[in-house]
């Protein structure tokens, strides 16, 4: 799984981001880049292995390569925070169960990512992972009509789509006498 993982994101295109064919663009400011390193940095020393990725991207200054880590250990601050850049965190498992408890230890909860053919246990596990998003077999989830937004410490309700709208609303019952 990992190496073919690895393919496909050594295969993907970083540059501007508005551009139609890049898949990657930069990250919102150099704050965001060091998060990332000081993340990736942490994993490999709690024994994480670097795939591909790693370090900043040639592109530019707020650049940061598509990254693969495998083997990851929960004690990694990228198995506990969030992370907002291209590395993707993959860890072995011994039952669903226990990797259903494991990411919702976190204290965060804006967007699980699934990978399985197993449709019962795609249900499952999007019932069960305690996150505002879950995405199965797919990275990009958002888009207009899509309630994009967390839980627990990822935010409170949801933007876009009609429960966006609906969040800035108040609903108010209002009763006249006309006549």
């Amino acid at each position: 799984f990992c190496a073919a993982f690895a393919k496909r994101i050594e295969a993907l295109r970083t540059g501007n981001g508005l551009a139609q064919e890049i898949d990657i663009g930069p990250l919102m400011h150099e704050r965001a880049v060091k998060k990332v390193e000081e993340q990736v940095a942490d994993a490999i020393a709690n024994g994480a292995r670097c795939l591909t990725g790693g370090k900043r991207h040639q592109a530019g200054p707020l650049f940061y390569q598509p990254t693969l880590l495998a083997d990851v250990t929960d004690e990694a601050l990228i198995m506990r925070e969030e992370t907002f850049g291209p590395v993707a965190a993959v860890t072995p498992f011994d039952s669903e169960d226990v990797v259903i408890a494991r990411a919702n230890a976190t204290e965060y909860g804006l967007v699980a990512y699934v990978v399985t053919e197993n449709g019962a246990r795609q249900q499952r596990m999007g019932r069960a992972l305690d996150y505002g998003m879950v995405a199965i077999n797919r990275v990009k989830i958002t888009g207009a009509p899509i309630p994009f937004g967390g839980v627990k410490q990822s935010g409170i309700g949801r933007e876009g789509s009609r429960h966006g709208l609906e969040a800035f609303t108040d609903l108010k019952y209002l009763c006249l006498d006309v006549a």
